[in-house]
């Protein structure tokens, strides 16, 4: 075994659905401009240069997304090397096609 992570990964589309009926938390990994030039209501900010420093309040059921997918997965590759259970959003905001908040 050489220690490799599979993060699992969900679409824009289930996320939307889980976020609809409450199911877990979403954290936003981009950059404080980026977040607040149009987000997913009730995401939180928590840049990839910070990962490291945050802890979940309940640690079941995280998303986290940024632009495209991919420091999404870093973060979540950080945050399962935690212990924290973690699921990447495919195509971050990119691909999101749901209403977004300033």
């Amino acid at each position: 075994m050489f220690g490799f992570t599979r993060i699992p990964s969900i679409t824009t589309t289930t996320l939307a659905q889980r976020l609809q009926q409450h199911l877990g938390q979403l954290i936003d990994v981009r950059e404080p401009t980026e977040y607040r030039a149009g987000h997913i209501a009730g995401a939180k900010n928590v840049p990839l240069s910070r990962i490291d420093q945050y802890t979940p309040k309940n640690p079941s059921d995280l998303y986290v997304i940024c632009r495209s997918g991919a420091r999404s997965k870093r973060a979540a590759k950080a945050l399962s090397k935690r212990g924290i259970a973690v699921t990447n959003v495919a195509g971050g905001m990119l691909a999101w096609t749901g209403r977004t908040v300033r």
